[in-house]
């Protein structure tokens, strides 16, 4: 168990170490010459960490967004009660930890012996997800044992790993034109949605890469200065209408209007470096997976983070952003102004697995395909959060508020399943 914890802790929840020890290992298991090897494995991790320093670049800019857009619409502080994420984590996060690492023994063995040959490689998702699991179980029995617990939550999260990327795949292949990579993101059912549908609305010939502009927008063509300009017009929006006092705290000697500009420029930053390190996986990551497809999982892919797609059709992921926070802000007024429920804006999710349903909509049904994208997450996000805040009321109604689609998914489905068999267990 205390292995199994220092794995979790130490290669688990470092995704730039997991992702780097298995492009070692590839490269090893290919015989590939030493400097080959070091390189490899050092340009794979520093790679994942540009990637996930951008990321986080654009996580810090949409949390500063997200205060100033709460203001702009009056949203009221709501107490949403259990014992909060902070202290779910602090007391059951051991727990999470070693269902992820015997989960990824069992999805690595399923890899190795059924048709499903892809190895989920988003470390931080791992966590998440098995926190998930934690909480639905506690909601059914508070008292559940720590064996159990693990135990089942470490199939189930196999399960997940190994079936997720699998059916996602078709549409995979369709966006990036090759069968070496699948995606490893719980956007994964909004982005089906979003590729099966997109079909019906558009045509993938009218993708967003090749928009005709006028003369004078033409800059639009390129993602950094887009995003930029995009983001912060629509910060500046937001913060004229929830006025100077509200963006105070956030720009304090700065104008509010220069924060807001800044903002957008932060933003765009965080999309660039996000792309370079992008880059620079793919270039890494693919052949080095080659030695683990050779000898270790025949045919193995690896199933990675959703930005990974982000660099094949960039201006579908804006498309999809900006719809997604169209049509959630709709959803959230109309569930305030009819009483049914008060739900929050969680930019981050919103960008990234909305980013994600704009490429797999764009990829079958062009701009309308993914601005019908964006609008799926939009709806999973806004009808996720109502419906699973109350489902998660003893523990941590926080995970609705930071959730992805398959996140609501899984706890939709989990909670009444496992309300059956965790009897069966003691638990």
């Amino acid at each position: 168990m205390k292995i199994a914890q220092f794995i979790a802790d130490n290669i688990f929840s470092q995704p730039a170490i997991l992702v780097g020890l298995i492009a070692m290992v590839g490269l090893l298991v290919q015989k590939k010459p030493f400097s080959d090897v070091v390189t490899g494995t050092i340009k794979t991790a520093v790679g994942f960490l540009i990637m996930s320093r951008g990321a986080g670049i654009v996580v810090e800019a949409l949390n500063n967004f997200t205060p100033i857009l709460q203001s702009a619409f009056g949203l009221p502080q709501v107490e949403l009660g259990g014992m909060g994420l902070d202290n779910l984590i602090a007391t059951y996060g051991g727990a999470a930890s070693l269902i992820m690492a015997f989960g990824f023994i069992i999805h690595v063995l399923l890899a190795r012996f059924t048709k499903f040959k892809y190895i989920y490689l988003t470390g931080h998702l791992m966590f998440w997800i098995a926190l998930v699991l934690v909480a639905v179980m506690l909601e059914i029995n508070p008292n559940i044992s720590m064996f159990t617990m693990v135990a089942v939550g470490s199939v189930i999260i196999a399960l997940y790993w190994t079936f997720q990327p699998a059916y996602i795949q078709p549409w995979m292949r369709k966006v990036t034109g090759t069968d070496d990579l699948a995606l490893g993101h719980t956007s994964s059912s909004g982005a089906f949605l979003s590729a099966v549908l997109g079909k019906y609305v558009g045509r993938p010939e009218d993708s967003t890469e090749k928009l005709s502009l006028p003369k004078w927008l033409t800059f639009f063509r390129d993602v950094t200065v887009a995003t930029g300009v995009v983001i912060a017009v629509v910060v500046i929006i937001a913060a004229l209408v929830a006025g100077p006092a509200a963006v105070a705290d956030k720009a304090g000697s700065l104008n509010y209007i220069v924060y807001a500009i800044l903002q957008g420029l932060i933003f765009a930053v965080g999309i660039t470096v996000l792309l370079v390190g992008v880059r620079m996986v793919l270039g890494e990551i693919i052949p080095a997976f080659r030695g683990i497809a050779l000898r270790i999982v025949p045919n193995a892919k690896p199933a990675l983070d959703c930005p990974i797609v982000f660099d094949y059709a960039p201006t579908a992921v804006l498309f999809g952003f900006l719809s997604a926070f169209v049509v959630f802000i709709v959803l959230m007024v109309i569930f305030g102004a009819l009483g049914w429920a008060v739900i929050v804006p969680p930019m981050i999710m919103l960008f990234f697995p909305g980013g994600t349903c704009g490429v797999f909509g764009n990829s079958t049904g062009g701009v309308r395909g993914a601005i019908l994208g964006g609008a799926i997450n939009g709806l999973f996000l806004a009808i996720g959060q109502a419906i699973t805040m109350p489902m998660l009321s003893t523990t941590a109604p926080q995970l609705a508020q930071l959730a992805d689609p398959d996140w609501y998914i899984i706890i939709w489905v989990f909670k009444p399943l496992l309300s059956l068999i965790l009897p069966l267990f003691g638990g």
